[in-house]
């Protein structure tokens, strides 16, 4: 009896060591430039797309996030979003395309430490790089710019705002040039047990055509582990509060599925 009880004492210290770190790694994603190294594949659904009937568009964003110590008190974040696009009848007669779209390429200098006050920030270039592989893929441009984020983690909430801009500087003089701000407002809270609620916004505005597109996200995620690899799942809607004609009219859906490789 005593050593069934130490087994059980012990299983149960074991399982809320696991927890506790998982919830850690909950949070460390909750910050887009901690350091941690992840892999997510990030799937978006929307229907409903342009002017016509029948649009859709499918997403996938491969987005690899990977850390560099520069100095003992300075990382660099290094964030790339790779998309895998498949879109139809976006607007009339456009057809069906399939392919890779154009990567952002992001470098975040951050502290390793947030300041006095608790605030974690970074700043750095933003990169567009025209990698699409169809025309209607991507924009045919080469860009650059700014990028910065802020926040702060407080118990068991995250409150930020990621921003970047783009100013086109080379492409294809057939094309619209690019002059674009993003921002992303981001309130997350994370539970003891690694589940992740957020509200999140992901907003483009065109300084060339003078639209918005943004959407509001509520996203749920849980950490856990298969075997000795650690993931995260995260699903939830999105809603469009403003849309150029040629954008998603109303709801999407997001899927995204992240491997976690903590040091």
């Amino acid at each position: 009896m005593y050593r069934c009880f130490i087994a059980c004492f012990a299983f149960a210290i074991f399982c809320i060591a696991h927890a506790a770190d998982d919830s850690s790694l909950a949070k460390q994603l909750s910050n887009p430039i901690s350091d941690l190294i992840s892999l997510p594949f990030q799937h978006n659904f929307d229907n409903r797309v342009g002017p016509i009937e029948g649009g859709r568009t499918y997403r996938l964003n491969i987005q690899p996030v990977i850390p560099f110590e520069l100095t003992e008190d300075l990382n660099l974040i290094n964030r790339t979003i790779i998309p895998v696009i498949n879109q139809e009848a976006i607007f009339p007669g456009s057809g069906e395309q399939t392919g890779l779209g154009d990567t952002v390429q992001s470098l975040f200098f951050s502290p390793r430490e947030p300041t006095a006050g608790g605030v974690t920030w970074g700043v750095g270039p933003v990169f567009l790089l025209p990698t699409a592989t169809e025309p209607l893929l991507g924009a045919e441009k080469w860009g650059i710019g700014p990028t910065a984020v802020v926040l702060k983690q407080t118990g068991p909430w995250t409150i930020g705002s990621l921003v970047n801009h783009v100013w086109s500087f080379a492409g294809s003089d057939n094309r619209n040039d690019v002059n674009n701000t993003f921002i992303q407002p981001f309130l997350a809270y994370n539970t003891p047990n690694a589940w992740t609620f957020t509200l999140q916004s992901e907003s483009t505005y065109s300084w060339e055509t003078e639209h918005w597109n943004a959407p509001v996200h509520f996203l749920v995620a849980k950490v856990f582990e298969v075997g000795d690899q650690t993931y995260q799942i995260q699903a939830g809607p999105r809603y469009y509060v403003d849309n150029p004609e040629t954008g998603a009219q109303e709801w999407g859906f997001r899927l995204n599925w992240v491997m976690l490789f903590p040091k």
